[in-house]
């Protein structure tokens, strides 16, 4: 029944969080300042339904270390994306024209956060995290891998690769990422730096989402598997090639950790396999 309390509550919070982001979102500075609210108490929520449901605290969003990993997370997402958008740019499909906005960054900024926060509580927090106790780390990250990725598929531009893309390249490495931690905010800021580089700096495409104006004015020409046409670069191959490059590295980091459940096996403590990316 936790998983059913759990699931609901975070859903409650998801849709509400997302639908109030939705109605200021013509509106910059709101959008930034009620996207992060929303994050923060996404956070909060998800830490009172543990306590409640499972009578202990929660230790993915332990206020221990929350800062470093969430910068971790930022650098290793907008790493990722950035290498994506090098590729494309030396291959001579994405240009920059000039400077974008500010404001538009930030309201960016605030969305995304709000996103990721959100996102992340559903589909690692509770989806991941439960199932995993269940049928083990590597069925429950290709079945909540998938999940993630197909819900992609109601998006404006989405197409059927969109979705397995993402699947792969957002699904299967975050949830690697959390096996490896065992922290929501190291999830969290992956999820946000991928997603703000994506929007916020390089002014493209987010899930088949629409452009976006961000620091830059930029164009996106060329063959679709290498840039993701409508969709955007995470449907590009460069995106699902580091996705699954870095899905291997958490999975390799999680194995060395301790911190693989095999299936048929339950997992009994988060806490006590919760460890630290290195220094």
């Amino acid at each position: 029944m936790r998983f059913v309390w759990q699931f609901l509550a975070v859903m409650v919070m998801y849709a509400i969080g997302g639908n109030a982001v939705n109605a200021v979102k013509e509106n910059d500075w709101l959008t930034f300042v009620l996207g992060l609210a929303v994050a923060a108490l996404a956070v909060l929520g998800y830490g009172w339904v543990v306590r409640r449901t499972e009578h202990r605290p929660a230790p993915d969003v332990a206020r221990e270390r929350a800062v470093a990993r969430t910068g971790w997370g930022i650098l290793i997402g907008a790493g990722m994306f950035g290498a994506v958008i090098a590729n494309l740019y030396t291959a001579g499909y994405y240009e920059i024209d000039g400077f974008g906005s500010v404001a538009g960054a930030l309201g960016l900024a605030g969305f995304m956060a709000g996103a990721a926060a959100t996102e992340e509580i559903v589909y690692r927090g509770v989806l991941f995290r439960i199932v995993e106790e269940r049928i083990g780390t590597y069925l429950a990250l290709a079945l909540t891998g998938l999940v993630f990725g197909l819900s992609h598929l109601f998006n404006e531009h989405a197409t059927l690769w969109g979705g397995l893309a993402i699947a792969i390249e957002a699904g299967f490495m975050l949830a690697a990422a959390y096996a490896a931690t065992r922290s929501l905010w190291l999830t969290i800021g992956v999820h946000f730096g991928w997603n703000f580089a994506a929007a916020g700096i390089f002014s493209t495409e987010v899930s088949g989402n629409g452009a976006n104006r961000g620091l830059l004015n930029t164009s996106t020409s060329g063959p679709e598997l290498l840039t993701g046409g409508a969709f955007g670069p995470e449907g590009s191959v460069y995106s699902v090639g580091f996705g699954a490059l870095l899905t291997l590295v958490f999975l390799w980091l999680a194995r060395r950790r301790g911190n693989i459940v095999p299936f048929g096996s339950r997992r009994t403590s988060d806490a006590e396999t919760a460890d630290k990316l290195p220094r």
